[in-house]
């Protein structure tokens, strides 16, 4: 980091924003209230199988090969088949919908969000923050709204709306623009190693990976984090020790 930290960038989902304990909470609840058609022993396997469905669907749509509407519909009915159950394009929007309230109920901020924005602006007197999040202006602006974080970001920067999604460098780069920063005095923190650190640090910016659940990395990413400096917390409450 050549320049002093003058803008603070946050990834949301599972970084500010409880996004994983949702959608576990949100799809279990949903199937519970979906007849018996979806009655099952296995939870785990049904709330496991409803994640992998997520990043399958959700990529497809961050790289342009499904609409917004189109990853809801195929997650819904991949899902369904898995019980055996058919369901047409209709009758799938309408049960992504009915679990998309079941989901939204459980919006919530992770506990360390909001200490962290006021324990940085006491460190850094005058620091700025801002938001880098790929998928859908409206829908991750509604996130923003209910939980409380719309009045804490000057700018942000939704893949969506830009039209280029994290880990491309151009989105990272655009964020400093909109602040007018060198992207050296701006950092970005984030949940996903290549995603979100890696992706930011080889934009320039000083790349933090929030750690919240351990997973496995392969050799070449965290070689990569190494060589590009990537900065690495558990939590949130981390983040000014890791600056300082």
């Amino acid at each position: 980091m050549d320049s002093p930290v003058q803008v603070v960038l946050f990834d949301l989902d599972d970084t500010l924003f409880a996004h994983r304990a949702a959608v576990t909470a949100g799809i279990l609840l949903h199937i519970d209230r979906a007849g018996e058609a979806f009655v099952t022993d296995d939870r785990p396997a049904a709330t496991a199988l409803w994640d992998a469905l997520e990043e399958e669907h959700y990529h497809a749509y961050l790289a342009g090969s499904l609409d917004f509407a189109g990853q809801r519909r195929a997650r819904a009915q991949d899902f369904a088949a898995s019980f055996d159950i058919a369901l047409t394009g209709p009758e799938a929007d309408s049960w992504f919908d009915e679990y998309f309230e079941s989901y939204r109920a459980s919006w919530q901020l992770h506990d360390d969000a909001l200490p962290c924005f006021d324990a940085l602006a006491e460190m850094i007197p005058g620091v700025r923050f801002g938001l880098i999040t790929n998928g859908d202006p409206v829908f991750q602006g509604d996130k923003i709204r209910r939980v409380g974080l719309d009045d804490r970001f000057e700018h942000v920067i939704t893949s969506g709306a830009f039209g280029v999604a994290k880990p491309d460098r151009r989105i990272f780069e655009h964020a400093c623009t909109l602040f007018d920063v060198p992207v050296d005095a701006a950092v970005y923190v984030g949940d996903r190693l290549r995603t979100d650190a890696l992706g930011a640090a080889a934009a320039g910016l000083t790349g933090v990976w929030l750690d919240r659940a351990a997973p496995s990395v392969s050799s070449v990413d965290a070689a990569s984090a190494a060589r590009l400096g990537v900065l690495r917390i558990e939590k949130l409450a981390d983040l000014c020790a890791v600056l300082a």
